[in-house]
Order: C-alpha cells, then sequence, then structure tokens
C-alpha cells in the first residue's frame, strides 16, 4: 500500500470519528439553547446594571415609577454626597479604608497559606487521624456562622482580640472551605510529580512552593475569590466597636440607614461595595480559566 493512500484512509477516519464526536442536535435545538443561556446571561447582569443606573440618576428620576432601567440625566452627584458626607465624620474616610483593606489583605494571606500547607499534608501524606481530621472539615461546612457566633465571641474574648483587627482575621483563617477546596484540588496532582521533585533533591517545602502550588492554582484563585468577597462586606460590628477600627462597609451602611433623603447616597454605597469583589473576579476569572485549560495533569 502506497503512503499516499495510507495518509488518505487516515484522513478518512479521523473525518469519520470526527462526525461521531459531534452533538446530534438540530439548528433549532442550537438556537433554543444559545437562547437560554443569553436569558440566562441577562438575568444575572441586570441587578448590577440596575444598581449602577441607579447610581447614576438624579433624586427625582429615583423616585419615579415605574422606575426605569437606565437613567434618563446620568449625574455623579449622589457619589459626590456620598463623599461630603463621610468628610464630616470625625474619623477620616481614608482610615475606613484602609481598617477594610488591611482586614481583607492579611485575612485573605493567612487563609491561603494555611488552607493550602494544611491541605498538602492531608493530600498527599498518611498519618493517623488524617480521615477523622478531615471529616471534622466536612462537618465544620454545614455550621452556619448564627451558629458558632456565641462560642466564637467567648473566645475571642477570652483571647482578648475584642476590639482589635485579629477578632476579624484569625477566624478568616481557620475558614473551612479553604481546606476543603484546596485538599480535594490537591488529591487529584499525580504523586509522580512530588516523587520526582524529591528524587531530584527537593525538600518538601521546594515541592510545595515550585511544584504543588503552581499546579493548583485555579484552587487557590477560586479561594481568593471566596475569601475577598466574605472580608470585604465584613460589617465586623459583632466584635469591633472603636469608630478608628470600623470597616468600610460598615460605615456605608450607616449612610444607608440616614432614610429617604440619602436614598441617592445609598445607591452610590452599593456601587462602591461591590467594586471590589467584581473586581476581584473579573481579574482571577480569566487566569482560572486559563490555567485549567494549559494544565491538564495525567498520571
Amino acid at each position: 500500500m502506497s503512503r499516499e493512500r495510507k495518509e488518505t484512509m487516515v484522513k478518512r477516519h479521523n473525518v469519520i470519528l470526527l462526525k461521531k464526536r459531534q452533538p446530534n442536535r438540530s439548528r433549532i435545538g442550537d438556537f433554543l439553547l444559545y437562547l437560554f443561556l443569553l436569558l440566562v446571561a441577562v438575568i444575572m447582569v441586570f441587578p448590577l446594571v440596575f444598581a449602577v443606573s441607579s447610581a447614576l440618576k438624579p433624586l427625582d428620576e429615583l423616585f419615579k415609577f415605574p422606575p426605569k432601567l437606565f437613567a434618563q440625566n446620568p449625574t455623579l452627584d449622589n457619589f459626590q454626597d456620598l463623599f461630603v458626607t463621610m468628610g464630616k465624620s470625625w474619623v477620616p474616610f481614608s482610615r475606613y479604608i484602609f481598617n477594610t483593606v488591611f482586614i481583607t489583605v492579611a485575612g485573605t494571606a493567612g487563609h491561603l497559606i494555611i488552607s493550602s500547607m494544611g491541605a498538602f499534608v492531608l493530600a498527599k501524606y498518611d498519618f493517623p487521624g488524617s480521615k477523622a481530621f478531615f471529616g471534622i472539615v466536612v462537618v465544620a461546612l454545614m455550621f452556619n456562622g448564627y451558629v458558632t457566633a456565641i462560642p466564637n465571641y467567648l473566645i475571642i474574648n477570652a483571647l482578648g482580640w475584642v476590639d482589635t483587627y485579629w477578632a476579624i482575621i484569625i477566624p478568616a483563617f481557620a475558614a473551612p472551605i479553604g481546606l476543603f477546596l484546596m485538599k480535594q484540588f490537591m488529591e487529584g496532582l499525580p504523586m509522580s510529580l512530588v516523587e520526582a521533585a524529591k528524587i531530584d533533591g527537593a525538600n518538601e517545602w521546594k515541592v510545595f512552593i515550585g511544584i504543588v502550588m503552581p499546579n493548583v492554582k485555579p484552587a487557590w484563585l477560586t479561594l481568593i475569590i471566596f475569601s475577598v468577597q466574605s472580608l470585604w462586606n465584613n460589617r465586623a460590628a459583632t466584635f469591633i466597636y472603636s469608630e478608628e477600627r470600623k470597616t468600610l462597609v460598615y460605615a456605608l451602611q450607616q449612610i444607608q440607614s440616614g432614610g429617604i433623603a440619602r436614598t441617592g447616597q445609598a445607591a452610590a454605597v452599593a456601587v462602591i461595595v461591590m467594586l471590589v469583589p467584581i473586581a476581584t473576579f473579573i481579574l482571577s476569572e480569566s487566569q482560572i480559566l486559563e490555567t485549567m485549560a494549559s494544565s491538564g495533569l495525567k498520571d
């Protein structure tokens, strides 16, 4: 059999395989599927668009009924009034921003480091009590924050952390979702990579930093999204009483409770509060998809 004939047969075989792999859907089915996905996307985007539009509306448009989706006379007066109101506070506006940024960054960094190190040990090493410990972590996922509120307060009060940043940061380190997520992802990492690195002379720390963490990038980026969203929106009103240590969200929500006169400022508050979590998700989401697409690991 000639070489050209073999190549022709291989091409025909590949074409047949591609046809078999193609989904057996009609054009009407594809159209309905895309229409459904478009509808879901519109429903998910609508609250964001409405929130931004409301923040740009003057007061007379905010009280119109039925409300309009888009601002007819967009203005930044609501944001200007918000900053004027915040400027009258005896605590500088920059102080609230610093408190929130510090709690968010410190809590997220600590949560990521501790969860990753603990997950690495649980996923790649078998030691007495490992399964029981992970079982406790799984059970902890089922408890709502309101259930553990009183024990948390008693422990934090006994440690002398009430009215400090650590009352918010330290509990964030121990959130069970991070350990569960990282452990489940690391279990899919081939043990052959770890063994090969050890044969080349790498110690446990080098294996963790140089091999494991780069290959579980989607997991820790997802963890960052969850942690930032949780800490940025934390009012911290239960543990922090001093005004100079309160978070930005708490201060902004106090403005929201000012009544009808501050409806425009309340709309601006909603946009400012959601900016950082959304920006974090957008920046991390592309990295997550890129890493998952390019890191097809096989044992």
